[in-house]
């Protein structure tokens, strides 16, 4: 039976840490213990700020986007380009592509990808909200989705679900590795890739 070496308090904060991506056991505890340590210019602010975070952050009733108003700031910039719908799998991709600054439109928030293996089909996912959009003044969907198997999927569902629209489909080009997730690419590759981003056939 393990050793107990810490109050259930600080257990938890390691355990609530351990449950967060690329956070395993070891890196949580180091997580925590910085955290503990300094617990009145970290944790204490950073407790504060989640607490405040979980009261006023919504979900953009428009593009599934996190802010703290719904139209989230993208969605209400007039100075953003209506006839580009960029669709990404998840907010992490969003983030990825602004960060490239090389998206002047706006964004539709998918929710994940085709999955059929993890019960994940066209139900789960924020497809009818998009269909819905895409009407004047949009002109062009870029399907902006990861290079895997998943990803390419549910690139030839919206293909031919968005075909009736008369929209033009554009998928990423060069630049994106077959396998690569948007959020773990540079800014660098995902510039060349939206720019170089071509129709689908």
């Amino acid at each position: 039976m393990a050793r107990k070496i810490t109050g259930p308090e600080i257990e938890r904060v390691i355990h609530l840490l351990a449950r967060l991506p690329g956070f395993g056991p070891r890196s949580a505890r180091k997580a925590g213990l910085a955290l503990i340590k300094k617990r009145h210019e970290l944790l204490e602010p950073l407790a504060k700020a989640l607490i405040e975070a979980a009261e006023k952050i919504l979900s953009c009733q428009i593009c599934g986007n996190l802010d703290t108003q719904s139209p989230c700031n993208i969605c209400s910039d007039e100075k953003r380009d209506g006839a580009l719908i960029v669709v990404v799998e998840d907010i992490g991709d969003l983030w990825a592509l602004e960060r490239a600054e090389v998206v002047a439109g706006r964004y539709h928030i998918l929710g994940g990808h085709l999955s059929p293996l993890d019960g994940i089909g066209p139900e789960k996912l924020n497809i009818p909200s998009l269909l819905a959009r895409v009407r004047s003044p949009v002109i062009e969907i870029l399907l902006a989705l990861s290079s895997t198997v998943e990803g390419q999927s549910t690139v030839h569902y919206l293909r031919e679900q968005l075909a009736p629209s008369g929209v033009a489909v554009s998928v990423l080009a060069r630049g994106v590795p077959v396998g690569g997730e948007l959020d773990y690419l540079d800014e660098g590759t995902l510039a060349a890739a939206i720019k170089s981003r071509r129709p689908l056939a």
